[in-house]
């Protein structure tokens, strides 16, 4: 290189590398260029050129070793500027463009330090990784083409050693003979199969089964190789082919089984290819060997060579795995079935049958009156759905003392919130759907309640039933009713049993009474159409049922509406349909009408008969009596108090007094009272006295007047009314203390008319208490009943056992729904208990349809009776035309309006 070219170098680049003084550049910019040209990485040798003491040589051929080297040393500056050359990178595009600023040599060495670097950081690794997987996968091929040699060589000598002995066992035998033939040595033509196609075979399977690890060892690296840049942030490829075979086996229902079967075919053809490499056979016979491994692993013991036994172990050996998972898959898959069946998940396929979401304290009783209401029809199906497992549901149904009489009850798990949960249970094709109140917060339960009624109206097949709602707060029913339209009928389950408790502290009695219509074990209310009867007065239709007691009329000019207790002049129009009491809907039928009615109404009277209707008629417009004042003690406090005080008022008589008493203070007991709607100033007939304490505690208990009281009502208090057991014995406990203090107070007396206990004994004293006041006792646990019907010291209200059947009765018949509301409500009809000198005198002889006519004329339908001296009234009493004598300490049962 000329003087000039060098000079055109800046001396700051070389300056930059290595400080030395102005005057020697032109003498080292030769051996500065030349040293970089030729190696890359100086030794450390090179410190002590002269070039680097700044010494010029006299003779530029002389070797640089001559001269004496310099003491400083230039390593620092070197590492330095290595290191911030590598912080540096530059694009991959210009790695080999020269740096501004340098001389060429040095860009020039850059460039191939900067590749050398590129090589050996950015790919070196790939590539020694694939040329090492190519080169195996090589080896491997070369192996086994090797190891095939070997095979062949060996069966070649088996098989001539074979054919030596043959020949050898021939001539022995041919010793005795004359003449010996000339036996030459031959290989038959077609014995033996190509033997480079069979080479080929082996090969084939062999690189069938390296490629697949090969490929998935390094499939890596050549997806990194072919992206522009490399990507930290991106999953690498084998996680995403992880994802993908992931995604197929999850999503797909039959991935496993098919992938199983793929793997299974492949195993069967690659076993297949490498015995044809290794046997005489054809390869329609390897491949049907291949099966026979894959199928049982013992039967490749007949094999012989080398060569057939490896393969053979191989392809056993894959079976076994296969015939593993497949095992494992079909454990699994009958596993999931019958977990699936246990824990409820499986479909249910029935139609007609009665669904029941939910699950309460009041689902033994609504299936024992679903059950009984069955019995007729054989039984039915019964299913349940709740939020509880399967095994549980079952178990604790079992523990229920109860004779399904033939009807099946099915339990599923699942949400009613869930349209494939309720799909699962067929609730399109269900005749009615019970949705059961949960126990606890009264608000949280009517909101799920509604819930599921928006659920159960999202349902696209539509409902072939209708929807029966227990609902916890009155306030709630506009809503519910409103968002499922006609198909919901509401039971407000607190509703009900505050108005049953006011009517049997009003009429003590009643609550056995509402136990026998509301239940289907004796007789319940019917709704049904008989031609027959249109064009007949009602007071005729009254005594056509022998095995029925008509009580109502579904109207069909009204749409339906039904009318209790309606007109005698009524008249049957057609499409009129007969509400009636009878003990099931193929018990009765109607017959003809009585003689006596005949003689007595349809004909004119006698003299001597008209006087004796006229006496009647007086007898009964005198025994009328105004209502009286009570003075009624409600001990507890419940959430719909203020709908009690509203029917309370509506009840009783003006100048009333209502006592409560409980544990909420007075200021936030008429703040809950305000809150509830009520206004206290609108009680026009009863009086309000607050009392604060303890049901509980006797102390607080006697600071009560108990002796003059009228009725007490004893109320499943809302701080317990969660657990039905803690409640009854708090509310036996406040019946007991009341009664003994009663006892105490009252006077005592010689004789105890009911019941046979002794006057000294406890029970008797306060059997004479309750004379003089009725107590009503709230029982939510059935059980409770027996403790409280031995002592007849109470009467009581089932309050869960009797929403059970209404849910039951309205679930059966929706119509009923209205019959109850109306028996319910403040104004209309309700059932009541009468005074047998009401309508007759003592030992008079009378039949019960000459009863009920009488109380007819007090416009009442009379539906039984209970003796004096009996326990239990008699609904639809039977034979209803005999004669017997009457006493007027007997009471008769009638729907009658409101006073």
């Amino acid at each position: 290189m000329s003087l000039e070219s060098d000079s055109a170098v800046p001396s700051s680049s070389r300056d930059w590398y290595f400080p030395s003084p102005p005057f020697i550049h032109a003498a080292k910019s030769r051996k500065y260029h030349r040293r970089f040209s030729t190696n890359p990485r100086p030794s450390p040798s090179d410190s002590q050129l002269p070039f680097a003491a700044g010494v010029s040589s006299p003779n530029p051929a002389t070797p640089f070793r001559a001269v004496p080297p310099r003491t400083f040393s230039h390593e620092r500056p070197r590492r330095r500027v290595d290191f911030s050359r590598r912080r540096d990178k530059p694009p991959r595009t210009d790695v080999n463009q020269p740096v501004s600023g340098v001389p060429d040599g040095l860009s020039n060495k850059r460039s191939e330090a900067s590749g050398d670097k590129f090589i050996r950081f950015a790919g070196p690794s790939f590539k020694l990784r694939w040329k090492m997987a190519f080169s195996v996968s090589i080896l491997m091929t070369v192996f086994s083409s090797v190891v095939y040699q070997n095979f062949c060589l060996h069966s070649q000598v088996d098989e001539l050693q074979n054919y030596i002995s043959k020949l050898e066992f021939r001539l022995q035998a041919s010793h005795s003979s004359d003449s010996m033939e000339l036996i030459s040595y031959s290989e038959p033509e077609g014995d033996l199969p190509n033997r480079s196609l069979k080479r080929l075979a082996l090969m084939v399977s062999l690189i069938l089964l390296s490629v697949p690890v090969v490929v998935f060892k390094y499939i890596d690296y050549v997806s990194r190789s072919r992206s522009p840049e490399n990507i930290s942030e991106e999953e690498s490829l084998n996680k995403q082919l992880a994802y993908r075979v992931d995604l197929f086996l999850s999503v797909h229902p039959y991935s496993k089984p098919l992938a199983l079967l793929v793997a299974t075919l492949l195993l069967i053809c690659l076993g297949g290819l490498a015995l044809f490499g290794v046997k005489d056979d054809s390869l329609v016979e390897c491949l049907w060997l291949s099966w026979t491994y894959v199928a049982d692993s013992g039967n490749h013991t007949d094999s012989e060579k080398i060569g057939e036994r490896l393969v053979s172990v191989s392809i056993s050996f894959g079976g076994m795995l296969i015939f593993a998972m497949m095992l494992g898959l079909v454990s699994d898959a009958i596993s999931e079935k019958f977990d699936s069946l246990r824990k409820g998940r499986s479909e249910v396929v029935e139609q007609n049958h009665t669904l029941i979401l939910g699950w309460s304290d009041k689902l033994g009783s609504l299936l024992n009156q679903i059950a009984i209401a069955n019995e007729s029809l054989g039984g039915g199906i019964v299913v349940v759905m709740a939020e509880r497992d399967k095994e549980e549901m079952e178990l604790d149904i079992g523990k229920m003392e109860f004779d399904f009489k033939g009807t099946s009850i099915i339990c599923r798990s699942g949400s009613p919130l869930i349209l494939a949960d309720l799909k699962k249970v067929s609730v399109s094709k269900a005749r009615a759907i019970i949705v059961l109140a949960e126990d606890g917060n009264a608000d949280q339960s009517d909101a799920r309640a509604l819930r599921t009624v928006l659920s159960l109206t999202g349902v696209k097949e539509g409902l072939r039933g209708h929807i029966v709602v227990e609902l916890s707060d009155l306030d709630n029913e506009v809503l519910v009713k409103l968002v499922g339209g006609d198909l919901v009928e509401t039971v407000v389950a607190h509703d009900v049993i505050g108005r049953l408790m006011i009517q049997c502290a009003r009429q003590p009695g009643l609550a056995q009474i509402w136990e026998d219509i509301l239940g289907f074990e004796n007789c319940e209310f019917y709704i049904k159409r008989w031609p027959q009867l249109d064009g007949m007065h009602f007071e005729d239709v009254l005594i056509s049922f022998p095995d029925a007691i008509p009580c109502g009329v579904k109207v069909a000019s009204l749409g339906g509406r039904i009318i209790l207790n309606p007109d005698d002049s009524y008249v049957l129009q057609e499409g009129d349909e007969v509400l009636v009491i009878a003990e099931d809907d193929d018990t009765y039928a109607p017959a003809e009408l009585p003689m006596f009615n005949k003689v007595k109404i349809n004909e004119k009277l006698s003299g001597t008969e008209a006087v004796e209707k006229v006496k009647e008629a007086s007898f009964i417009q005198i025994s009328r009596t105004a209502r009286k004042p009570q003075k009624i003690l409600l001990c507890g406090w419940r959430r719909d108090i203020d709908d009690m005080l509203v029917v309370l008022d509506a009840f009783l008589a003006p100048g009333s007094e209502l006592w409560m008493f409980n544990e909420v203070a007075e200021k936030e007991r008429k703040k809950k009272l305000i809150d509830g709607g009520l206004e206290i100033n609108r009680l026009v007939n009863i009086s309000l006295v607050d009392r604060e304490g303890n049901a509980v505690i006797r102390r607080h208990l006697e600071s009560l007047p108990l002796q003059s009281f009228d009725s007490i009502l004893i109320l499943a208090d809302e701080s317990v009314e969660d657990s039905a057991i803690q409640a009854d014995s708090r509310s036996l406990a406040t019946l007991l203390l009341i009664r003994d203090i009663q006892a105490k107070r009252l006077p005592m007396v010689t004789h105890v008319e009911r019941g046979s206990f002794s006057q000294s004994s406890w029970i008797g004293e306060m059997q004479q208490a309750s004379d003089k006041s009725v107590i009503i006792s709230e029982i939510l646990d059935p059980r409770t009943k027996n403790l409280l019907s031995m002592s007849k010291i109470s009467d009581y209200v089932l309050s869960n056992e009797l929403v059970s059947m209404a849910l039951a009765m309205v679930a059966e018949d929706r119509q009923i729904n209205d019959v109850l509301e109306e028996l319910f409500a403040e104004e209309g009809n309700e059932l009541q208990i009468r005074q047998g000198d009401l309508y007759l005198h003592e030992d008079e002889e009378l039949s019960f349809y000459e009863v009920l006519l009488r109380a007819r004329q007090r416009r009442e339908v009379m539906i039984g009776y209970r003796l004096a001296d009996a326990e239990r009234a008699v609904i639809n009493p039977p034979a209803k035309t005999e004669r017997r004598r009457w006493s007027v300490k007997d009471v008769f049962v009638v729907i009658a309006e409101k006073e």
